[in-house]
């Protein structure tokens, strides 16, 4: 059991990290974008809401996909699991809800320093 949750936590760690990198990646590559936005008169919060939104439907989309690979291999871990069905509905709503909070928090850090970004800065850069 410490072995699986070491296993677990290892890989939250990672869809952590995998996922911050995409979006920092993403961010910086419409550093020019979120610069003229911002000089034509966006306010931080609608960058924040622009920026996560895209973020969220991936993420959305992932775990969508992940829920359904999972359901479609639990048989295979039927027999190491102890006294809780394969398909236990708390379970996979408590890995969810926290999947989707962590990707969130996530995407919140570039985002976040996205709403920073200087417009006369952006526009220059390249």
């Amino acid at each position: 059991m410490i072995l699986i949750g070491a296993f677990a936590a290892i890989a939250l760690a990672l869809s952590v990290v995998g996922i911050y990198g995409v979006t920092a990646y993403s961010v910086s590559q419409r550093t020019r974008e979120i610069g003229i936005r911002r000089a034509l008169g966006a306010q931080s919060g609608e960058v924040l809401g622009l920026l996560v939104r895209e973020e969220f439907f991936l993420i959305v989309v992932g775990t969508v996909l992940g829920v359904v690979a999972s359901l479609a291999l639990t048989r295979f871990l039927a027999s190491i699991l102890f006294e809780v069905k394969p398909t236990d509905p708390m379970t996979f709503a408590l890995v969810v809800a926290l999947l989707l909070g962590v990707a969130i928090l996530a995407c919140l850090i570039p985002a976040r320093r996205a709403m920073r970004i200087d417009p006369m800065v952006a526009l220059r850069c390249e």
